[in-house]
């Protein structure tokens, strides 16, 4: 099921065109056509070992494409490493936080703050202190990163994210064990990002909390897009059921 009349407006903010990504024989992306506009909010759901990861990290630039395109903001970025993607704009956050050990949760995201988008240190002082406020986490600022909770590690690598001064975030499970009340705290922030304009690209297994805030919902398998529109038509689509839920739509 392709969706596609609903969302072609303005499907020219970020794009990936016949992407495709092997390691040896193995194929873990396969000819993916994907495009969204400045400011949406996109989840990505599917089976373990459907792809998602892997998609995120080729949108990030984590490593070359074996064939296709990547496209941002009108610019093809395919040839750009993750740290020039980076300060264009389009950022990502890893499914597992790795906070910088021995230094502060203030300087993790200060750290990121300066080597994001920023004319010098002053912008990145300010953009570090308003991460952190977005994210909760100034009570915990001159706390060591690494004696963190899982909650605060989560909050930190969006903090991080954020002070980069993204345009798009592209997110790895950020709600992945957490209770349903810490969760509902994530939505909260991750809808104040969409007030301000930043868009969203979501993997999340909870698909209960990536409903509250994403607009259309994409679903991988065995490395290839299957679906792609309305979140709950998405999830109650035939193919999608059988792939990822494992039974029949009601």
């Amino acid at each position: 099921m392709q969706d596609e009349e609903q969302h072609r407006p303005n499907r020219d903010f970020l794009s990936a065109k016949g992407v495709h990504k092997r390691f040896g024989a193995l194929v873990v992306l396969e000819n993916i056509d994907f495009s969204m506009g400045d400011g949406d909010a996109v989840g990505i759901v599917g089976p373990n070992g459907a792809g998602k990861t892997t998609l995120l990290s080729a949108l990030a630039g984590a490593f070359p494409l074996s064939a296709g395109t990547i496209s941002f903001d009108g610019r093809n970025v395919t040839a750009l490493t993750a740290a020039d993607r980076c300060r264009s704009g389009l950022v990502r956050t890893h499914q597992i936080p790795k906070p910088f050990s021995g230094m502060t949760t203030f300087e993790n995201v200060f750290v990121a703050a300066s080597h994001g988008k920023t004319s010098g240190r002053d912008e990145a002082y300010e953009r570090a202190i308003d991460a952190l406020r977005l994210c909760g986490m100034l009570g915990v600022a001159n706390r060591r990163a690494d004696t963190l909770g899982l909650l605060d590690r989560k909050r930190l690598e969006l903090a991080r994210a954020l002070a980069t001064a993204p345009r798009l975030l592209l997110l790895d499970e950020i709600g992945g064990g957490l209770t349903d009340g810490e969760a509902a705290e994530l939505v909260e922030t991750i809808l104040e990002l969409r007030r301000r304009g930043i868009g969203i690209v979501w993997i999340e297994h909870m698909v209960h909390i990536l409903l509250q805030v994403v607009d259309r919902l994409i679903c991988m398998d065995a490395g290839k897009i299957i679906a792609d529109g309305d979140p709950r038509a998405v999830m109650n689509d035939a193919e999608v059921v059988r792939a990822y839920l494992g039974g029949t739509p009601s």
